[in-house]
C-alpha cells in the first residue's frame, strides 16, 4: 500500500475511534489569554484599555461544554513591579477575582505567569533577574493562594534564550520555595525552548536537551507534572492554520510519551490547536487518542486559546455571535465524563 493511502486509512481510523476509545482524562480544557497582552504598549499598560482579565462569567461557556480546567495568562512584571517586591494589590486583585470565582464554579485554575522565564526582556539567570527573585516571586504567589485546592501552579510560560541548565536550576529554586509555604497545589513544569514536546530530544539551537537535564527537577511532595505544548503545522510554532499531516499529532508526542514512561513521570499537554480544516481535526484528534491510551503517564490537555479579544484568530474557541467554533465538535468526545 501507498504511504499517502496508509497514512490516510490510519487518520479515519483513528477519527472514527475517537468517541468511543477511552475515558476522558483528569484535565480538559483551554487557555485564556488577554490578562498578559500589551507588552507592546508603554509597559505595564492600562488595565481595560491594553489588557484585562477573562470574566468569570465567561468560563461557563467551557464548563458547560465539559471542560474542568482554565489556564490563566498574565504578566509577572504587572503583579511584581519590583523584584522581590510585594505583590502589586489592585493586580493581585483582578487574578483573585478571577481564581475565586472560576475555582467556586468547580472548575480548576493554572496559573499561567506568560512570562518565557523572563522579566523586562531579561532571561532568569541574567545580570539584574536572579534565579533568587524567581523563587521569591512563586513564594509570594504561593501564599496568596495556597489555600485553595483548585488553583493549580504554571511555573512560568514557554522557557527560552537561556541555558537549559539555568532554568532547571529556576525550576527547583521556585518548586522548593512553593513548598517551603506548606503549599501542597499541583505544579507543572515547563522545559526548555518553548517546551515542546516534539524537541524535548533537541541539541542544536536551544542547549542541552530538555530530556537530559529537566528530569533532575524534583518535587518532595511528588505533586508536579510537566507541561509541555504541541502545535501540529510546520514548524510547530502554532502560527499557521494548515497541519502537516492527519497523524502528525500522534507522530509529535511518541517519543516524549515513551520519555515519561522510561523516567516514570507524568505530563500535561498545555497547548494544542489547530486550523479548522480536515487535516487538523485527524491530526487533533489522534493527538487526543494518543494521551488518552497513555493516560499512565498522561493527566490532561488545554486547547490554545480562549479570551476575550480574540476576534477572528483561527485558533480562538471563543463564541462567534453565539455559535461554536468548528474545532470544539473535534473536542468534545475528549470532554465528556
Amino acid at each position: 500500500m501507498k504511504r499517502a493511502a496508509a497514512v490516510a486509512l490510519l487518520a479515519a481510523a483513528l477519527l472514527a475511534a475517537g468517541s468511543s476509545f477511552a475515558a476522558p482524562l483528569a484535565w480538559r480544557g483551554i487557555s485564556l489569554s488577554s490578562a498578559e497582552w500589551g507588552e507592546q504598549q508603554p509597559f505595564p499598560g492600562v488595565h481595560g484599555k491594553d489588557y484585562v482579565y477573562p470574566s468569570v462569567a465567561s468560563t461557563a461557556y467551557y464548563q458547560a461544554q465539559g471542560m474542568n480546567l482554565m489556564r490563566v495568562a498574565f504578566r509577572w512584571e504587572r503583579l511584581q513591579p519590583a523584584l522581590m517586591g510585594e505583590l502589586q494589590p489592585a493586580e493581585l486583585a483582578r487574578l483573585r477575582k478571577f481564581v475565586d470565582g472560576t475555582t467556586a464554579r468547580g472548575l480548576h485554575v493554572l496559573l499561567d505567569p506568560h512570562n518565557y522565564a523572563a522579566y523586562g526582556g531579561v532571561s532568569i539567570g541574567q545580570p539584574g533577574v536572579p534565579v533568587a527573585a524567581f523563587a521569591d516571586f512563586w513564594r509570594r504567589l504561593a501564599l496568596q493562594f495556597k489555600g485553595n485546592p483548585r488553583v493549580q501552579f504554571g511555573l512560568v510560560n514557554e522557557p527560552r534564550q537561556l541555558p537549559t541548565e539555568t532554568w532547571a536550576e529556576a525550576a527547583q529554586a521556585a518548586v522548593d520555595a512553593i513548598r517551603k509555604t506548606g503549599a501542597s497545589n499541583l505544579i507543572t513544569l515547563p522545559g526548555n525552548g518553548y517546551t515542546g514536546a516534539w524537541s524535548w530530544f533537541e541539541s542544536t539551537w536551544y542547549g542541552t536537551p530538555n530530556a537530559d537535564v529537566m528530569g533532575r527537577v524534583h518535587d518532595p511532595l511528588d505533586h508536579m507534572v510537566f507541561e509541555v505544548h504541541q502545535y501540529l503545522d510546520k514548524d510547530g510554532s502554532g502560527t499557521h492554520a494548515e497541519c502537516v499531516s492527519p497523524t502528525i499529532g500522534v507522530e509529535r508526542l511518541q517519543r516524549f510519551t515513551a520519555w515519561l514512561k522510561q523516567n516514570r513521570r507524568r505530563a500535561i499537554l498545555g497547548e494544542v490547536g489547530g486550523g479548522a480544516n480536515a487535516v487538523c481535526e485527524q491530526a487533533v484528534a489522534g493527538a487526543l487518542q494518543h494521551l488518552q491510551a497513555n493516560a499512565d503517564v498522561w493527566t490532561g490537555w488545554l486547547w490554545w486559546a480562549g479570551g476575550p479579544r480574540w476576534g477572528d484568530y483561527f485558533l480562538s474557541l471563543e463564541p462567534d455571535g453565539g455559535k461554536d467554533k468548528p474545532q470544539l465538535r473535534w473536542l468534545r468526545p475528549y470532554l465528556k465524563d
